[in-house]
């Protein structure tokens, strides 16, 4: 990940599809306790059999709190012990028969920054559903800006490139942290040989990028291929104020 080191008032987010926990979710611990985030937000988050333990489960793996979520939509979000959650919404987007049914997670913190409203989504691979959603989570993540009165910031997996019309309605209204960040915007999926950048951080244009991208070191990149087929995406933001 490239970028500065965090400040006092820094906070690290960390977004990362972990593929339901079907490859090996102590690797994906691994991963999660080495990039040392505040927040990570998962998309395909474990939503059949046993979801409730095996999300508490991984949790516990990172040294994380997990907050309280809901099965559909695949989302999960896990915090540093150090932040309170004040608040938990969770809302299903418009169905399109015949596809999975996307969502949007967010937690209202409260922790060493101030308050922050982190949020996570996985939109649809199909064009026209991606666009529509887009829009129903910028509304949402707006909605709870005015209501909290805090900066937002939004882990999503696009399936979509930068420059793509959803990727690029999302990076008008927030910034797209690792843009930002001189030789950050690498690839993420596939993990083994990642050729596609699909996974960002967007984060409220109030909050300072101090770093952003993937995770990087040794011991990451040995463990990225078993633990998920997306590798992480962090960014390193510091509150307003």
């Amino acid at each position: 990940m490239a970028g500065p080191d965090a400040r006092t008032r820094d906070f690290r987010v960390l977004g990362y599809n972990v593929r339901s926990l079907r490859d090996d979710p102590v690797a994906v611990a691994r991963v999660v306790r080495a990039a040392a985030p505040d927040v990570v937000c998962l998309q395909e988050a474990p939503r059949f059999l046993g979801w409730r333990w095996r999300r508490a489960r991984l949790a516990r793996r990172c040294g994380l709190g997990l907050v309280p979520g809901a099965r559909a939509g695949g989302l999960a979000l896990l915090v540093r012990h150090a932040y309170t959650v004040r608040h938990v919404e969770h809302h299903l987007l418009s169905p399109d028969p015949g596809l999975h049914r996307r969502a949007l997670a967010l937690a209202v913190l409260d922790g060493p920054p101030g308050r922050l409203v982190a949020a996570c989504t996985h939109l649809d691979l199909r064009a026209e559903p991606r666009l529509r959603h887009v829009h129903e989570v910028l509304a949402r993540l707006a909605a709870a800006r005015r209501r909290y009165r805090a900066p937002v910031v939004l882990a999503a997996d696009v399936n979509e490139p930068p420059g793509g019309p959803a990727w690029s309605v999302l990076a008008g209204a927030l910034t797209d942290t690792a843009a930002c960040v001189p030789g950050a915007a690498g690839p993420t999926f596939p993990s083994a040989a990642p050729r596609a950048r699909i996974d960002a951080v967007f984060a409220d244009p109030r909050l300072a990028v101090r770093a952003a991208g993937v995770p990087d070191g040794p011991a990451l990149a040995a463990d990225y291929p078993s633990a998920s087929d997306h590798r992480p995406v962090m960014a390193v933001l510091a509150a307003p104020g």
